[in-house]
């Protein structure tokens, strides 16, 4: 996050209650919800939000439930979604080293969200699919 970006996020954090002039829109450019809405539901964020809705999994596991994503695009998520304190890291100190990714309580409360909106995604496909035939019919 930038310099700026955590200015924003402080300002809007500041330990009182914010007016109507100052408390968090999504819809304005520097709203720092924006980020947070970013993160949750990138293309990978989604998928390990449900993913760990679940259960908890180490990396490789991980990795290989959510099929096509790098192993840098999920450490980067991992990173990210940790960061925000919606994803627990826990490093056990044994060898070889151990470590479990699960949600924290926040990233529950997200995890249902996102998991709510992929669920009614993977319903609403045959109403999607006519849609995008019809709209390709009057363009063809």
């Amino acid at each position: 996050m930038s310099v700026s970006g955590t200015s924003e996020v402080n300002r809007f954090i500041a330990g009182h209650t914010p007016s109507p002039e100052t408390r968090p829109n999504v819809n304005l450019s520097d709203c720092p919800s924006r980020l947070v809405l970013e993160h949750v539901t990138s293309r990978w964020g989604v998928l390990v939000l449900a993913a760990l809705l679940e259960r908890s999994y180490r990396f490789s596991e991980l990795r290989r439930e959510i099929s096509g994503v790098s192993e840098k695009m999920l450490a980067q998520t991992l990173q990210t979604l940790e960061r925000d304190g919606f994803v627990h890291r826990d490093a056990k100190p044994v060898i070889p080293p151990r470590v479990d990714y699960s949600l924290t309580a926040l990233g529950r409360q997200a995890a249902e969200q996102v998991w709510a909106l992929a669920r009614w995604a993977e319903g609403s496909l045959p109403e999607v699919f006519a849609a995008r035939s019809a709209y390709d019919g009057v363009r063809v």
